[in-house]
């Protein structure tokens, strides 16, 4: 079994995993079980092992210039350095999807492990809609979007088509992992929030909770919007540091969300 079959196995069997965490943990909740909310909770783990093993799979298949990966392929060339061949990795849609996968799962992990004691009444209920997040990435994956899809001929390209060349930037290495995991990061809040609605947990305890998750998405907007200026200013036809597009705002309005939202939350926990 090559790399691209285990690749395809793990995302299949991470959706089903994900699924039986989220139901889990929702009947464990119901039900009180206690054994079943655990069973769910070992089931996120297995989930982040999965997606995290998936993710190295398709790094490496870049690193070694694996062409019978459709998604290599397109995206990577034998003659990129291999930062730009790690960067390849969030370069297009599949590899986008399976980064934001890659930071939810990652972040998932360290939900579970930092709120088993001190929130354990709302973790079931974060921990299943995290997981329907999950699924929504994952099946986007298998169905759609697979980075794992090869071709069916006996002998596969010797070389690729590289990135574009507006793409081969040193801010690529970090403009889009930025934004796109400043996006993820805000899963977690909102992930706290409605279980918070669910039980009814009006105070603001799932605020100071989550104020950490809402910095990390903070800061990692500051930067990717930081480094999507500068290398909009070093490319011709952007306008400089900031064009106002929409390209550009769809990065800078979650910023200005995320801003206003620690604001609110500060004056929250003062009263």
């Amino acid at each position: 079994m090559d790399i691209h079959a285990i690749g395809d196995f793990l995302l299949n069997l991470s959706i089903v995993t994900a699924i039986f965490c989220a139901a889990a943990s929702v009947v464990g909740k119901w039900r009180s079980h206690g054994r079943l909310m655990l069973a769910g909770e070992r089931a996120g783990y297995a989930v982040t092992a999965m997606v995290l093993t998936a993710s190295f799979l398709l790094i490496s298949a870049f690193i070694t210039h694996d062409y019978n990966n459709k998604y290599v392929a397109h995206y990577s060339d034998n003659n990129m350095p291999w930062y730009y061949l790690v960067a390849s990795f969030w370069g297009g849609q599949s590899g986008s999807l399976m980064f934001w996968s890659l930071i939810l799962a990652i972040g998932t992990g360290l939900v579970i492990r930092q709120n088993q004691q001190k929130n354990r009444d709302l973790l079931p209920t974060v921990l299943a809609t995290l997981m329907i997040v999950q699924v929504f990435f994952l099946g986007l994956m298998v169905f759609e979007a697979n980075p794992f899809e090869t071709f069916r001929v006996n002998e596969p390209p010797v070389n690729g088509r590289g990135l574009e060349p507006l793409l081969q930037n040193p801010a690529m290495t970090f403009h889009p992992p930025s934004i796109l995991s400043g996006y993820v990061w805000f899963t977690f809040p909102f992930a706290f929030a409605v279980a918070a609605l669910v039980h009814k947990r009006l105070d603001d305890t799932w605020i100071r909770t989550t104020r950490g998750y809402a910095l990390i998405s903070w800061a990692f907007l500051s930067i990717g919007n930081l480094f999507g200026g500068m290398w909009a200013y070093q490319e011709l036809g952007w306008g400089g540091f900031w064009g106002w597009d929409p390209v550009e705002n769809a990065s800078l309005m979650p910023w200005f969300t995320a801003t206003a939202y620690l604001h609110s939350v500060m004056i929250q926990e003062r009263r």
